[in-house]
């Protein structure tokens, strides 16, 4: 049963204020779809695969779902004033009585970008986008591309985990990446506001069910790849083939990080290729960062060299940020809006930081890979002279494989590591501490390791524990304002939460 928001309707996603209707007929064609009942003599003005988000006009995509068929939802998708159905050969055996004209593909959510980008007017050929994939920094990298592409006066949308944006203005996301028909009404919207250019996280559902199908990429870029949805893929070769599939040609320039094996994977003759660790053609030199995370460097590319100052700390993020100077560059940014752009960059749950005037430095982070988090803890732990506090869990209804490897990663670089929920979802939110825990009790040396399941007291009983000097991390939820708990949603936020601890302490 999908989650209820506590006291929130679910909106529908946006949609142009107008779109030139196209001939049924002329999308059969296009993608060899077999009409199976009705005629094709009339129009389609917009598309779904949602029947409560069905419009007069719209072509339905009925897709078999994990659960039920969509098919089965058909006659509500009619009596709202769906034109058409499109499905495969199950669905159409579901739909012998319908009213309007059924089409069957073998493939139905393969073809339903397309689809859907013909039905509003191909957008993505109307807007530069910036599809950035990879398991961890995708969200970073996004906000440094927005930031440099708004220092150069250009009008950006964005697309990304934490929000999506249309010249300025916020919505909240429900996935990284929207499904297909919401995908390409909403660049439709984002053309009709005078946006320019979107910088955009893909991943690798949106990849492999073919969320992104029909958008084409002024740049497809990569940033690296760890454990992480193993759940959905079979291991980490196919999670990796599914990343792979925004290199297949879909994007005019390609940009790839090569410090991992998987990157080095990519690179084909007119790869540009992005490095901290060895000889590419962009890299950075004379890295130094202060006690309160800024760092500077110097970025070294084709025929340029500029100086940048980042208020964000690790490595990591300074290959973030040439992953996103190398992307803005193949869009045609200058250095000074790049250097401009990212020195301004603020990235929502990315190593952020509650500073309210107290004595140990307070952050937190949307880190919930074990790689991401080892990164992060050594990040903090780099410029950190007291004790390193970390509040720690793992989502419940995925890759449970990384459990143990998420405890073992925190309690090795953390001198207290205290193990709480995380959105426990429909498990026992104890089962998943104990492997957790399990994992961080195999790490020899360690520090102190508490399970406190209730995330609320286990963020106050950090910061109880902080001292001048210490360092408190909370890891794991980031921007999340919401704490998924037996199919409901909880308002929580581990910034409001945070805060109210060091204030409580500071009182």
């Amino acid at each position: 049963m999908p989650a209820k928001l506590e006291g929130k309707a679910v909106n529908a996603p946006p949609r142009p204020a107008k779109t030139e209707p196209v001939p049924l007929a002329t999308l059969v064609a296009r993608a060899d779809a077999h009409p199976v009942s009705g005629d094709l003599d009339g129009m389609v003005t917009g598309a779904t695969l949602r029947a409560q988000h069905v419009q007069p006009g719209d072509l339905f995509a009925a897709l078999a779902g994990a659960r039920v068929h969509g098919a089965q939802f058909a006659q509500d998708a009619i009596r709202a004033g769906a034109a058409a159905v499109l499905t495969d050969r199950k669905g159409a055996d579901l739909l012998k009585d319908a009213t309007v004209p059924v089409l069957v593909h073998d493939d139905p959510r393969g073809v339903l970008g397309s689809i859907a980008a013909w039905i509003y007017g191909e957008p993505s050929l109307r807007l530069s986008i910036l599809g950035i994939t990879g398991t961890s920094g995708k969200t970073t990298t996004t906000y440094m591309l927005e930031a440099g592409l708004r220092a150069a006066g250009h009008t950006t949308g964005l697309v990304g985990t934490v929000e999506t944006r249309i010249a300025g203005q916020r919505l909240a996301s429900a996935f990284t990446t929207p499904e297909a028909p919401d995908l390409q009404a909403l660049f439709a919207v984002m053309v009709e506001q005078g946006v320019t250019h979107v910088p955009m996280e893909v991943s690798s559902h949106a990849l492999s069910l073919g969320r992104v199908s029909g958008t084409r990429f002024s740049v497809g870029a990569f940033t690296n790849l760890s454990q992480d949805h193993l759940d959905f893929h079979r291991d980490m070769e196919d999670y990796f083939l599914a990343k792979a599939m925004l290199f297949d040609g879909r994007s005019t320039r390609e940009v790839v990080n090569t410090d991992g094996q998987w990157g080095a994977r990519l690179v084909k003759t007119d790869t540009i290729t992005v490095s901290t660790e060895h000889g590419a053609d962009w890299t950075a030199t004379d890295i130094k960062s202060s006690v309160d995370g800024e760092q500077t460097f110097t970025v070294h590319g084709p025929h340029t060299s500029f100086p940048v100052r980042l208020p964000m700390p690790g490595t990591f993020n300074v290959a973030n940020a040439l992953l996103a100077a190398a992307c803005l560059t193949a869009v045609g940014i200058e250095p000074e809006a790049i250097a401009q752009g990212l020195s301004g960059v603020q990235v929502p749950g990315r190593m952020e930081r509650i500073a309210l005037g107290q004595q140990f430095t307070a952050v937190v982070d949307y880190s919930h890979k074990p790689a991401a988090v080892a990164l992060a803890l050594d990040a903090i732990r780099a410029k950190t002279s007291g004790r390193v506090i970390v509040v720690l869990g793992c989502g419940g209804d995925r890759d449970a494989a990384k459990r143990p490897l998420m405890g073992k990663e925190a309690a090795s670089r953390a001198d207290l590591l205290i193990v709480t929920d995380d959105n426990p979802r429909s498990e026992d939110p104890a089962k998943i501490r104990k492997a957790m825990v399990d994992g961080a009790l195999a790490v020899e040396p360690r520090g102190e390791v508490l399970d406190i399941g209730n995330r609320r007291e286990a963020i106050a009983a950090a910061v109880a524990e902080a001292r001048p000097g210490d360092a408190v991390v909370i890891a794991g939820k980031g921007h999340e304002t919401g704490q998924e708990i037996a199919g409901v949603v909880h308002p929580f936020s581990d910034r409001d939460e945070l805060t109210a601890a060091i204030r409580e302490v500071s009182l």
